[in-house]
């Protein structure tokens, strides 16, 4: 399969300035909603010097992995290059947007009671691994890559699908959801096992297939100096290493930092009043579908009255 006419050579320079334009718009709006919410409420949470190189790092790890060279040779070139960037949006750029953002802009985020409902189901951990299996397969499959590789708009919104699927795997390790409790370190660590077995299984395809599997991306020789198959055979083994070294170290961490036994085992994640505000609007939210499903009775004076 030829590549398209617009699509310089694979190490040629390429200006991308969308990218840059929404990573900039997306840092300035998060500035902006976060000064709006401080002066906003009673209670202004900080935005710790800590949180912003976080931040920062994850605008600019996604300009590194989306831009030029890894996004070019991503889109129509490499594999390798296409896991490599997958790895990167999941494993790096999710952590630091998640661990960077507000407290006050992420609670705002999370407050639409759809987005909460939402999050209460797929942050349990099976449902975790479950979702970001799902979305991540989803995203390697033979005519949605082709599809990323002859469009500039899917290639976008399967970055967008990936970072979500990363911020999902992420969620139950570092919390931060308004009224949604990690799980304990025990369980935190098993589930970061299992999220670094179970999503990447594709990558057993990748070592074991007889053949290429992405025509699309068939033009790595010139590339890389591997053939198609053997370009597809090292992304194989960056998509389960880059997985396995980064997810087990953290759940050794994980394991390494829990209580001895269970009589140390304490209030993990102190509750803040963003917790407590998060169960009193879900108990309204409750209190609202109760009364208007309740049914009418008539009343003492012939009159209907809610049950």
């Amino acid at each position: 399969m030829s590549l398209p006419p617009a699509v310089a050579g694979p190490w040629a320079w390429q200006p991308h300035p969308v990218l840059w334009a929404f990573l900039a718009t997306l840092g300035v709006g998060v500035a902006l909603l976060h000064r709006r919410l401080i002066g906003a409420t009673a209670r202004p949470a900080p935005w710790p010097r800590v949180r912003i190189v976080r931040f920062v790092g994850a605008l600019v790890v996604a300009l590194l992995a989306l831009g030029w060279p890894l996004g070019d040779l991503a889109a129509h070139w490499s594999l390798c290059a296409l896991v490599l960037q997958r790895s990167v949006l999941v494993l790096a750029v999710a952590a630091l947007l998640l661990s960077g953002l507000p407290d006050d802009v992420l609670a705002w985020v999370t407050r639409p009671a759809p987005v909460d409902a939402v999050l209460l189901r797929v942050l349990r951990p099976p449902a975790a691994v479950v979702t970001v299996t799902v979305l991540l397969v989803g995203s390697m499959l033979p005519p949605v890559v082709a599809a990323q590789s002859h469009s500039a708009v899917a290639r976008a919104l399967l970055a967008v699908v990936v970072t979500l699927a990363g911020i999902i795997l992420w969620l139950p390790v570092l919390g931060r959801v308004p009224g949604i409790p990690r799980p304990r370190p025990m369980i935190r660590a098993v589930y970061l096992v299992a999220q670094a077995v179970v999503p990447v299984f594709l990558s057993f395809v990748f070592i074991l297939a007889p053949r290429p599997l992405y025509p699309t991306l068939a033009h790595s020789g010139p590339v890389v100096g591997l053939s198609p198959l053997a370009d597809q055979q090292v992304a194989g083994f960056v998509s389960k290493l880059s997985f396995l070294l980064t997810l087990l170290t953290t759940a050794a961490v994980e394991l390494i930092r829990a209580p001895d036994s269970d009589e140390d085992l304490g209030p993990e994640d102190p509750l803040v009043w963003a917790d407590v505000e998060r169960h009193f609007e879900r108990a309204d939210r409750k209190g609202l579908a109760t009364s208007s499903s309740a049914p009418e009775t008539p009343g003492a004076d012939g009159e209907s009255t809610a049950g």
